[in-house]
Formats: structure tokens, sequence, C-alpha cells
């Protein structure tokens, strides 16, 4: 299969990679081309630490099937983790909202994905993977491995999952194992906050009125 090389850029910036995607092809040809890439081309940055990846579709509007068609090749490729995708249709976030970064993927044993500000992961942190950041950390999947919050000293960052089954937790400061009947009872949604200086871990369901007695939600 012959694929043209001039669809797709990759090229490498301070913290991460920037895909550069031709706006004027077909937009099928350009998918084949990043999967080309991905998968023959640039096996060098697919191993190894996790990879922030920005892609910028250019003068390309798209529109959400054609966004989750880009982010179903780029999630083959564990290491390589989505911070953003700038077309022409994205709206600029509210300044409230822009502290919170979004990634996909999956951080694997032996990776660390630290970033500074609150997180929304999208995807799964297994065993033996860390996740690290300044704010809180906000899992929509499974957290199995180890998360850190509030990194640098933030008391009132929370750690919260759609799966909540964690090998170590610590928010600032404070460290918390999982006690031994974690391993028996059925994981679920649920987050840890401080209480009084202690780790506590409640279900998700209860999130905001302990937001509002607690004041976990400042700093979103």
């Amino acid at each position: 299969m012959t694929v043209k090389s001039n669809h797709v850029t990759i090229k490498g910036i301070k913290d991460g990679l920037v895909f550069l995607m031709d706006d004027q092809c077909d937009f099928e040809d350009l998918l084949e081309e990043l999967r080309y890439k991905l998968e023959h081309s640039h096996q060098n940055i697919l191993t190894g630490p996790i990879i922030h990846v920005d892609i910028k579709l250019g003068a390309r509007a798209v529109d959400e099937e054609q966004k989750e068609s880009i982010m179903d090749i780029m999630k083959q490729k564990g290491n390589l983790l989505v911070r953003s995708i700038e077309s022409p249709d994205t709206e600029p976030e509210p300044e409230a909202v822009q502290s919170v970064t979004t990634m996909t993927g999956i951080v694997r044993s032996g990776q660390v994905l630290h970033l500074d500000g609150h997180l929304l992961f999208m995807g799964d942190v297994n065993p033996g993977g860390i996740v690290t950041c300044t704010g809180h950390i906000y899992i929509m999947g499974a957290l199995r491995g180890m998360a850190h919050a509030g990194y640098g000293g933030n008391e009132e960052a929370i750690i919260a999952a759609s799966y909540f089954a964690p090998t170590q937790l610590r928010i600032s400061e404070v460290i918390s194992r999982p006690p031994d009947e974690w391993e028996s009872r059925e994981a679920g949604m649920e987050f840890a906050y401080l209480q009084d200086g202690k780790m506590q871990i409640d279900k998700l369901s209860n999130f905001v009125r302990l937001s509002r007695d607690f004041n976990v939600f400042k700093g979103v």
C-alpha cells in the first residue's frame, strides 16, 4: 500500500508532540495516513514514557463523529495522550474551565502522568501506573494504580474515578493505602478527599453534598 506523506506532519515540542493535519485532502485519506504513520513510520514514538499530543486540523471543520474517528486511531497507541484537538468549530472554553485538562488513553504499568492543574482523564490507570497533578483528578474509567492529587500542597484536591480500586492514594502530603477489606469489596464509583487532615472515601453520588459541606470543589 502506498500512502502519501504530506497529509500528516508530526513535530516535537517542549512537552509533547503536535500532529499537523492537511485541511485540504479527503478526510478518509487523512485517517489512512494517520493510521499508517502510527503503525509503520513512527514506531519510535510509540514506546517509552507517556507523550502528550496536540492535534491541529487547520481550516478543516469536523463534526463529533469525525473527531471520534481520529481519537479511535490515537487510542490504539497506549503512550499517546491527546490533550487537545484544534479546529475552526472549537469553541473557546470559559475561563473557569480552562484549568481542567482533558486527556484520553491508558496509563500502563511503569508509566507516570504528571500535570499542572486539574485533570479529567478518559481511560484507565492500570496497576503500576501513576497519575499526579497539582489539582483534582477525575478518572472516567478504572483507577487501579496510584493517584496523587494536590501535588505541591493543595489539601482541597480530590481523587474521583468511575471504578475506584487504587493501589495507593495521596492528597497533598497525606498518604492512604487501601485497607485489606478493599480487596474483597465490590469497587465502584467513589472519590477520596481530606477532612480534618485525614483521607476519607465516599460514594461518588455524595460528591455534590460534600462539595458544599467541605468545599472540595474550590478552584474548579
